[in-house]
């Protein structure tokens, strides 16, 4: 039975509502600081915390709710003789009902803040209390979610109480919180070269999506806290809500496009680039971007790195697309994207940000520094140098190749990326994919080393003129030899780029 509840709340939404029925229902009410004074003001008859403690606030509010007085009253365990007697010689009343919500570090952290405005932010008293409750949930009802306030409302007037199995959730979501504020904050005061020995994650529930990678499975997307990154900054103007395919593609295309300063395009199919290029306007890019693999574009997703505008939104709906993701759309863009109800149109203010991916594995997680090296020393290693110009085409096709499954090859030409193969389990299957797709090819990009010369002699069959690769095989000298028996240019980058 509730006889006695401390609130405590940063945001006061709808709990004026709530201690009114707490009162209805002969609770006592005891609070503090700025909830203290709200409910004054509103003339709720409130108990200050100060009254329970002997102890006036100390240390500019930082120091109230942490004493005996407090946590004895919500840690007891009501049907132990030994903790019942301790409180009732030390003159302590339980406190039966703990409804406290936290300082917003979350909102906090991502505006411009000082450092040691930031840190004013970190509730202490708080998730203590609320963990206090949360461990004693069984004498103890603990609310940490507004959303909460109308289920309680209901079991008492139904039932007088709350019962066990709501009691149990409710500790679990103080729990499940306070990971998150720990982690948020852990993330915040975390330097870049730090190491974690616990790996800590701070997310936060967006919604529930209709089903994963297929309809019979359930999933769920969520956000980091920090504000950061392309899934915290993206906005739907047009189209049928996201899947979880839709996520995963739209982010390995917005990460494509963005490796390029150059006005860029992504045609993206199952994960896996199909269609890659560079353009001179945005609808010259999305044109070569297109025309690389008309066929796989159709149903896929396109990234571009630039405002999208009437022109290049003309073009887009004559083929079938699930997700344009631009940083911008003109008006006359968005008009005529429109005409396709069902296509996402979505907006991205940022640029990619993590440091880190992350995979899920049966027992654990596995967790890496994100690819961002391109190469580390080239190295002409033939006879036969690259131009300038194929220097840069190279340049091109590896960042593409970045993003393609392993084995993986990419071939270009004018900076559109016309044979991309990849996920195959050998390098000649892949290589040979590539050059079919990408008839009249001049460069080549593979993710790794060539184990043996066979895709060289595959390569000298083409139009191929320079490949680049890291090097690295201990068969490394038979691909370079093959390379000058064909008077094609070989230039080793030092760094592997697989994408299992």
């Amino acid at each position: 039975m509730i006889k006695r509840a401390l609130i405590s709340v940063f945001d006061k939404t709808n709990i004026l509502e709530f201690v009114k029925f707490l009162q209805k229902n002969n609770v006592e009410i005891i609070s503090s600081g700025g909830t203290y004074k709200y409910l004054k003001e509103n003339h709720i008859d409130v108990k200050e915390v100060c009254e329970i403690t002997k102890a006036d606030e100390m240390l500019d509010g930082r120091v109230k709710t942490l004493h005996p007085n407090i946590h004895g009253g919500i840690l007891a365990i009501r049907d132990n003789k030994n903790h019942m007697d301790t409180l009732k010689e030390r003159k302590i009343e339980t406190i039966d009902l703990v409804c406290v919500n936290l300082y917003p570090f979350f909102e906090k952290a991502k505006e411009d803040l000082a450092f040691e405005e930031k840190i004013e932010f970190i509730d202490i008293g708080g998730p203590s209390m609320l963990r206090s409750a949360a461990k004693n949930f069984k004498d103890v009802l603990v609310i940490s979610d507004i959303k909460d306030y109308e289920t309680v409302i209901k079991q008492i007037n139904e039932n007088g109480d709350v019962d066990y199995k709501t009691r149990k959730s409710f500790a679990a979501k103080v729990f499940n919180l306070t990971t998150a504020y720990d982690a948020a904050i852990c993330k915040f005061l975390l330097e870049e070269d730090d190491e974690e020995n616990y790996f800590t994650a701070s997310y936060i529930k967006e919604n529930n999506l209709r089903y994963g990678e297929n309809s019979h499975q359930s999933a769920m997307v969520y956000k980091n806290t920090n504000g950061l990154g392309m899934l915290n900054n993206i906005i739907k103007l047009n189209g049928k809500e996201l899947s979880y395919n839709n996520i995963k593609d739209m982010d390995i295309a917005w990460k494509v496009v963005n490796e390029f300063e150059e006005i860029a395009c992504c045609g993206l199919k199952h994960n896996t680039p199909c269609g890659v290029a560079i353009g001179n306007t945005v609808v010259d890019a999305y044109k070569k971007a297109h025309s690389c693999d008309p066929v796989s574009i159709f149903g896929g997703i396109v990234a571009i790195n630039r405002i999208i505008d009437k022109e290049t939104a003309t073009e887009m709906i004559k083929t079938f697309l699930e997700i344009v993701i631009a940083p911008g759309f003109t008006e006359e863009a968005i008009t005529i994207l429109k005409e396709k109800k069902n296509l996402r149109v979505i907006k991205c203010t940022s640029k990619p940000n993590d440091k880190k991916e992350i995979i899920s594995i049966d027992g654990g997680l596995l967790v890496q520094e994100l690819d961002k090296k391109i190469y580390d020393d080239l190295k002409v290693v033939t006879k036969e140098k690259p131009s300038n110009e194929e220097m840069e085409e190279l340049m091109f096709a590896m960042k593409v190749c970045k993003y393609v499954k392993s084995n993986a090859i990419v071939v270009s030409k004018d900076k559109k990326a016309i044979g991309i193969a990849g996920g195959q389990v050998n390098r000649i299957w892949a290589t040979k994919q590539a050059l079919e797709r990408g008839e009249g090819a001049t460069v080549l990009a593979s993710d790794a080393f060539f184990p043996f010369r066979d895709c060289v002699d595959e390569v000298a069959k083409s139009n191929i003129k320079t490949i680049i690769q890291p090097g690295g095989s201990l068969r490394d000298q038979e691909s370079i030899d093959a390379c000058n028996e064909y008077g094609i240019s070989m230039v080793f980058s030092g760094v592997r780029h697989f994408k299992h």
